[in-house]
This record gives structure tokens, sequence and C-alpha cells, in this order.
């Protein structure tokens, strides 16, 4: 069997100190297999995007077991942290672009952090991916003169150029229309199924629920 990608074992988190201390996630136990999708639903405010942020190292594990890519997260300090969260890749619903940079430089920022690869590979990769989300024509563009779509597909080259076992999208269709939404998904699922990534999803929107190998739901804080 597989190891899994992403082991929570009782985990809990919560907000403020004393009176004021408010849970937000209560006894989470969770596993996710390398190449699965899975989508994370809920209400506003059930803890999904503190619990990915905890996933991708954003957010200091409290209580329980969180162990991403064979580490334990519970304690670790902050450079094996950086080192974890170099080998995920994020996708936010805002884009974060630099605006300065064409979206061949955006995808390029994301290579620097990994060391291992050639810089000589790096122009390859980068025209590779954008390809591959539809971007062959728009390499050398700006930001600004990307359409809203286009800005999010660039964000997906960027997780995925340096090829990372592990992806968090935090509502990547949010801000855009049904078309564009599901052209993102769909990239976002053929790579990972290329590539054997492991993709964890927080979404409101229903109509992107078919790409995903299991739809998790949390309420209250709590896996129903």
């Amino acid at each position: 069997m597989e190891q899994p990608t992403v082991t929570v074992s009782s985990l809990n988190h919560a907000f403020g100190q004393g009176t004021l201390r408010k849970p937000v996630l209560t006894e989470i136990n969770l596993k996710i297999y390398p190449g699965e999708i899975i989508i994370l639903a809920g209400p506003s405010g059930s803890g999904k995007t503190t619990l990915l942020s905890l996933i991708g190292g954003l957010r200091s594990v409290q209580a329980g077991s969180l162990k991403v890519l064979g580490k334990e997260l519970q304690g670790i300090g902050k450079h094996q942290m950086t080192k974890v969260r170099n080998q995920i890749g994020f996708i936010f619903q805002h884009n974060n672009l630099l605006k300065c940079l064409s979206a061949a430089g955006n995808v390029r920022m994301s290579l620097k952090l990994h060391p291992e690869i050639p810089k000589r590979e790096y122009r390859q990769r980068v025209t590779a991916i954008l390809e591959s989300v539809g971007l062959g024509d728009k390499i050398d563009s700006y930001p600004a003169f990307l359409s809203g779509g286009q800005q999010q597909r660039v964000a997906i080259a960027r997780a995925l150029v340096a090829q990372p076992k592990l992806v968090l999208a935090d509502e990547p269709t949010a801000a855009l229309d049904s078309k564009t939404g599901r052209d993102i998904v769909d990239a976002i699922q053929r790579l990972a199924k290329e590539t054997n990534c492991s993709v964890l999803l927080v979404t409101h929107d229903n109509r992107i629920s078919d790409i995903a190998d299991r739809i998790i739901q949390i309420e209250d804080g709590r896996i129903k």
C-alpha cells in the first residue's frame, strides 16, 4: 500500500485564549493518498480554510498529529517547515501574481525554491507547463494584459511547475465564470493525474464536484 501524502490524526485547533478561546477544528482524522483528488466542502466558517492552512504549514499545529510528505508538522522547526512548504503547490482564489513579471517570470519564481532543478531546465519547464494550461501564446504577457481566467491558469502553472506531490487549492474557481472555472479544474485534474500528485481542494462550487475521488464534508469543525 502506498504511503499517504497527508495523515491527520486527532487534530484540534482553536483561535483565541482563555475565555475567548473558540474551537475551530475538533478531532479531525483524514488520509490523502498519492494521485487522489479530494474536495473539502462545507458552509462558511466550518473550518475548511483553517484545515487547508494547517496542512500547508501556514499555521502551527496546536494539538494532534499532522504528517505531510512523511514529516510530522507538530512541533516542527521553521527551517524544516519551509522545506515542507516548498514541496507543496498552492492555488488561491486571489492569484497573487507579481504584476512586474510576465507569465513565464511568475512561473519561474516557483522553480527558484528548488535548488535540485538545474537552471538550464527552467525555460523548457516553464514553456511546457504554460502550454499545458493553454497559455502557450501568452508566455511573455504581463498579468495586466491577461483575463481573470488566464491569470488563474498562470497561478496553476506556477503551483505545478516543480511537480509537487501535494497541491492545496482554496476556492480556485470562486472569481471565475462557470466555463472558465470548469477549464481551470480540468487543468488541475489532468496535471494531477499525470504526475500522481494529491490535490485537496476547498470549494463551494457544486458544478466541479465530479472531478473528486472523494468529497469530505466538514461542519462546525468536524468531519461528517
